[in-house]
């Protein structure tokens, strides 16, 4: 089993005629990925990816057609909030969005609408979903990935990679790793996917990837004390980081006295959580 994405996953790719969208569609259909639909406005009736995924005007139009459950979103930042609603309205469970630059004020108002419906958004500003030997939606390398019993979820991108090369390395597989988005505001948090994982049979570790700015690993530790009975390995970026800048995500800035690494270090070692010093300790701490 897996997490969000597997080999049952219908997907359809919003922006697959421009080049990130046509290029990453082509990496997951080599992966193995059922691609089943794209979607171009106006250029309804194509092929893409060397005419192995039909293109569709609409959202609506290519689920009707091809009875995709999932969409990846490469649209340009301006128009990714109308293509996540899009996606939303035409009874897409789950919406992966990878653009970066969504506006704050945009992502408010898709988390609002999206809080009435039971749809799930990983993003926007994020590598994907890759369930190793099942699907890859996003932009994950495959390759450096195994199946096995342990769940990875990140609020980076790079930070992912390196930490999957590095259980691979050792032999140790990964049942899904999901990258949820490195914006202040993210359709999907820690906290719900720590959730999936603690239901996931599959799952019998979790590794969090967590970075400076906002509370969310604060609120992940907290959650992890009161309902995850499986053992978790954190990593938390920016130990040097100083307060006021931005470093690399628009949510990875320390504001005042709070977001700080140590802070949220602290956070998860009092709950038991051991906590790596890089990336590449990570395997050192898990339970073999």
């Amino acid at each position: 089993m897996a997490i969000l994405v597997d080999q049952d996953t219908r997907l359809l790719v919003q922006g697959v005629t421009g080049h990130e969208g046509e290029f990453h569609c082509g990496q997951m259909i080599a992966y193995g990925t059922q691609v089943v639909a794209g979607v171009t406005p106006g250029k309804g009736g194509q092929w893409a990816c060397d005419g192995q995924v039909p293109v569709f005007d609409t959202v609506e139009e290519a689920r009707a057609a091809t009875g995709a459950n999932a969409s990846i979103v490469y649209v340009p930042a301006p128009s990714a909030p109308d293509a996540i609603l899009e996606a939303a309205a035409a009874g897409i469970s789950l919406i992966v969005c990878i653009t970066e630059g969504v506006p704050v004020h945009d992502m408010i108002r898709i988390s609002a609408h999206f809080a009435q419906k039971q749809v799930i958004l990983i993003g926007p500003n994020c590598p994907g979903i890759l369930s190793p030997s099942k699907a890859n939606v996003g932009i994950i390398p495959g390759h450096i990935a195994i199946p096995g019993p342990v769940g990875i979820v990140s609020r980076s991108g790079t930070l992912t990679y390196e930490v999957i090369h590095a259980l691979t390395s050792r032999g140790i597989g990964q049942s899904t790793c999901v990258g949820i988005g490195g914006d202040p505001i993210v359709g999907t948090s820690f906290v719900e996917i720590l959730e999936m994982f603690e239901e996931d049979p599959s799952t019998e570790q979790v590794v969090l990837i967590g970075e400076i700015g906002g509370n969310d690993e604060e609120r992940a530790a907290q959650f992890i004390a009161e309902r995850v009975t499986k053992p978790v390995v954190a990593f938390v970026a920016g130990r040097t980081a100083p307060p006021g800048k931005r470093m690399g995500h628009a949510g990875a800035i320390i504001e005042g006295d709070s977001g700080t690494a140590m802070e949220k270090i602290a956070a998860f070692e009092a709950v038991g959580v051991r906590v790596a010093e890089h990336p590449g300790q990570v395997p050192d701490l898990m339970i073999h």
